[in-house]
């Protein structure tokens, strides 16, 4: 049962461009979308640094265009990745502000505030976020507020988990749980339109956000909310749109006026804002117009934008998220026909052409578009946080079983990813797997733990590691129990256990462990659909060379027994020595040979020593036939 919780509690959507909080009210037995002191549901994820003061939200965008360099946004991009991460260094080029690499290769953010230099991490700038929305949320309780369910993308890694669950921690909340943000729009879709439902319903939650993207298939059932797969893109969304549409208006302007304003971050703030009120234009009209005055060096700036040039622009985007959502389809097993609704969620999925793409992916299913795409999730999460505290009146009676995104597991003999946990397993779970030692009379074994798709370990992502003593024996005398544990965080934790000595010892991963960045997530799924033949084949010439060295271990010891060697001919000793030596130099030259070859040496090797042994045991049976004659 899940611990519960004293005092209020709230829901927060971390947005990458907008932030949202919500609040169960018992009462009416639904959530509260809160707006905050300008009137609005929603609250930018800014937050800017004057010489006076530090502004957060609507304050802080809108004086983003006067203060480029100090007003932050994005923060979500940042969060639990390396400075070095390919994604973060093409971003670096779009942003205004300054990104640095600090300690650990972490990107620290330097801004003016109040005449000084300033440096902040990215849990910094979100925790700033996550203050003003616990603020909105007291000033519409009138109390104190400690507790939150933050949401997070379904396909954010640990490192993303953990500096999320940070950042809170920073904001002075108690994150007493992080959920997954399609999920968190599964919650509220089926509380308001499939109460109750009684049959089983097929749900496929298409979210599409300012720069995230998630997709996930559920079944929702008696109450039952069951997550059958997940997938989704962490740097996908609304802001690449704009850097297309910005990117298409800055070629304009040097061909008209024959000058460049890509160096000018002012100059680019304007435009960035003029083309993101023109792509929300385009939600509902086929003609937008950006017009701005004295854009750069006093030159004004006036363009029309079509709804088709948007689409042209942004096509290759569109169906990226098509592809994705294929794929969770695919890992669900659930086929396209057998989906009752199309929930779509995030304000980017209002565009008309990617509803237009689902419609017909879909096969012309009506889409459903009746909750609110910005505030669905934020809804979800307050439902989830109602049911964590013990102090909140709510007759809901719901479970909700979410799935962890990529394989776990270990690496074994041959470089062999072990998989203890499979992707789209629900979670929390443990799953324990028992391994042999595979060396005579070693005292340390190591555990190295990976997540991905690849059958060979060393091309997965590298978790974490850790060694631990066991007693010196013989090859396959050794168990040792490897225990992974994922929480209702998705935050893992491994143990190893030698069940003969009892030593134990683990490790939990955590955001120092140099956990996946989502290009690399993306690059593993992505590898291993494309290198699939590859990696059965490499796993067929592990399974042959293990055999083989199998085999000949165990010849080595019928070898050393002097009871059975000293009854074998000289010429059949030569022969078995021969082959001994011949497997052992194939086995340490593996990475040059085909899989064929150590299974046909291994048959060879076989009828070798079977022949060896069939003389054996004919020459006990003459001896015992001269005996009974």
């Amino acid at each position: 049962m899940a611990k519960k919780y004293k005092g209020p509690a709230i829901g927060i959507d971390l947005g990458t461009t907008y932030s949202c909080v919500a609040v169960w009210q018992g009462q009416n037995n639904r959530a509260e979308i809160i707006h905050n002191d300008q009137g609005n549901r929603t609250t930018p994820s800014f937050v800017a640094f004057t010489d006076s003061q530090r502004l957060i939200g609507d304050a802080a965008k809108n004086q983003a265009a006067s203060n480029p360099a100090n007003t932050i946004f994005d923060a979500k991009r940042l969060i639990g990745r390396k400075y070095s991460d390919p994604v973060i260094q093409n971003d670096i080029q779009l942003w205004p502000f300054k990104v640095v690499a600090g300690k650990d290769d972490k990107p620290e953010i330097i801004v003016k505030y109040k005449g000084v230099e300033k440096c902040f991490c990215a849990e910094e700038i979100s925790s700033m976020v996550l203050t003003k929305m616990r603020e909105i949320a007291e000033k519409f309780l009138g109390s104190t507020v400690e507790n939150a369910v933050v949401t997070v993308p379904a396909y954010f890694n640990d490192s993303q988990r953990k500096a999320t669950k940070d950042a809170g921690a920073i904001a002075g909340l108690n994150v007493i749980r992080i959920i997954n943000e399609p999920t968190a729009a599964a919650l509220a879709y089926g509380l308001q339109k499939r109460a109750n439902c009684v049959e089983e319903r097929n749900i496929f939650i298409f979210d599409l956000g300012g720069g995230t993207f998630d997709v996930s298939v559920l079944t929702i059932k008696n109450n039952v909310f069951d997550v059958k797969a997940t997938a989704g893109d962490t740097h996908l969304g609304g802001e690449d749109f704009d850097n297309r549409m910005v990117n298409h208006f800055v070629m304009e302007f040097k061909r008209k006026h024959n000058k460049d304003l890509s160096g000018n971050s002012r100059a680019l703030r304007r435009l960035r804002t003029a083309c993101e009120r023109a792509k929300r234009t385009l939600s509902f009209d086929t003609e937008a117009t950006v017009d701005i005055d004295a854009l750069y060096e006093g030159i004004d700036f006036c363009s029309s934008l079509t709804r088709a040039k948007f689409e042209q622009l942004n096509l290759d985007l569109f169906e990226k998220c098509l592809k994705t959502v294929e794929s969770c389809l695919i890992d669900s097993k659930i086929n396209k026909s057998s989906v009752d609704d199309v929930v779509l969620v995030g304000g980017s999925s209002r565009i008309p052409k990617v509803q237009q793409l689902l419609q017909d992916f879909f096969m012309w299913k009506e889409l459903c578009l009746s909750i609110n795409p910005d505030e669905a999730v934020a809804y979800g999460a307050a439902v989830q946080a109602s049911l964590l505290c013990e102090d909140t009146k709510n007759s809901l009676n719901l479970v909700l079983r979410d799935v962890t995104p990529l394989s776990l597991g270990k690496a074994v003999r041959g470089d062999a990813m072990s998989v203890v946990i499979p992707r789209n397993t629900s979670v929390p779970v443990q799953r324990s797997k028992v391994y042999v030692t595979t060396e005579d009379y070693i005292s340390i074994m190591s555990v190295m733990v990976y997540e991905g798709e690849r059958l060979k370990a060393s091309e997965n992502n590298l978790l974490g590691m850790f060694n631990f003593s066991i007693p010196p024996a013989p090859r396959g005398d050794i168990l040792v129990n490897v225990c992974f544990s994922v929480d209702v965080d998705g935050i893992l934790n491994v143990s190893a256990k030698e069940e003969t000595g009892g030593n134990e010892k683990d490790i939990t991963i955590t955001s120092d462990k140099g956990r996946l960045t989502t290009l690399e997530i993306e690059r593993m799924i992505q590898e291993a659909e494309n290198f699939k033949a590859e990696d059965i084949k490499f796993m067929k010439k592990i399974e042959a060379v293990n055999g083989l060295d199998d085999y000949l271990y165990n010849m080595r010891k019928v070898m050393k027994d002097g009871s059975v060697s000293s009854m074998l001919n000289s010429i059949d000793k030569m022969k078995i020595n021969a082959a001994m030596i011949k497997g052992k130099q194939l086995i340490d030259g593996k990475d040059q040979q085909e899989t064929f070859v150590f299974m046909d040496f291994q048959r060879e090797l076989e009828n070798i020593f079977e022949s060896a042994m069939e003389k054996i045991n004919k020459g006990y049976s003459d001896e015992e036939s001269d005996s009974d004659s």
